[in-house]
């Protein structure tokens, strides 16, 4: 577990720019007021170098402690996230000017983003993705099922992923919530696990198959990451999206039972 300090043991982190180093001495003693981090794997973030990472999905405060996660450790992130955040006054220009890579979801222009990202990883960032590409929509907060954009990513690239699991945010700012739970402090668990190899599916980006296949390993092995922070078993069968009645993406109320 690694404890809390204001400044990286490095110096600063890797692909931090103003911007992001301003944004982060505000945010993150804010953050300090009113959580308390329980952080493991951090060896497994790399200090340097190109490197996909990615995480479960259970709150809108997640980006906040992921890059808190990611910084504290040396790294500035560049997130892929929706474009609506972007478009908000103020915020999306200060997080376009933090270097990160808005994405039209379920456009037929969602493939920008890919492109962007490619170019980040061959400058040598730290590119964070949530695969799931929205707040999951398992009733229970588990893992569902991931775009394959995230595969794709990392077979095009030749980048291993390194997955990060998380658990409490969502207890800090339920999902789809708008007001935080500042009292007592919530403990805030990232677990960072071991670079996951991709290379049995390199030259096969263009196989929807193969794509789904290594989609589902990774989000396996990120899962199995979930199950151990909360000490509970996550249900067989993987909650499916595009199986779903409810919408793909943004808030939604659950069906009624009839």
């Amino acid at each position: 577990m690694s404890g809390i300090t204001y400044e990286p043991p490095t110096g600063r982190p890797l692909g931090t720019n103003p911007t992001f180093t301003t944004c982060a001495r505000i945010v993150i003693p804010l953050l300090h007021l009113f959580t308390k981090t329980q952080w493991s794997g951090t060896e497994n973030i790399p200090k340097t170098g190109r490197a996909i990472v990615i995480s479960n999905h259970v709150s809108y405060a997640d980006v906040i402690f992921f890059a808190q996660f990611l910084y504290k450790n040396g790294r500035a992130p560049r997130f892929i996230g929706k474009r609506s955040v972007f478009d908000t006054p103020i915020v999306g220009r200060i997080v376009l000017a933090a270097g990160q890579i808005p994405v039209d979801r379920e456009s037929g222009t969602a493939n920008k983003a890919l492109d962007h990202a490619v170019a980040a990883l061959k400058a040598g960032h730290l590119v964070g993705i949530y695969p799931e590409g929205t707040l999951t929509r398992d009733e229970h907060l588990w893992p569902m099922v991931a775009k394959t954009g995230l595969a794709r990513l990392a077979i095009i690239t030749h980048t291993p992923i390194i997955p990060v699991a998380a658990w409490g945010p969502a207890t800090f700012l339920p999902r789809y919530g708008k007001i935080p739970h500042l009292f007592p402090r919530t403990k805030i668990i990232y677990v960072a696990g071991k670079p996951i190899d991709m290379s049995a599916w390199y030259g096969k980006e263009d196989d929807q198959g193969a794509l789904v296949e290594a989609t589902a390993y990774v989000m396996k092995i990120l899962t199995t990451m979930v199950e151990d922070i909360r000490g509970e078993k996550a249900p067989a069968v993987v909650f499916d999206p595009h199986t779903s009645d409810l919408p793909r993406t943004g808030n939604f109320k659950k069906p009624k039972k009839s």
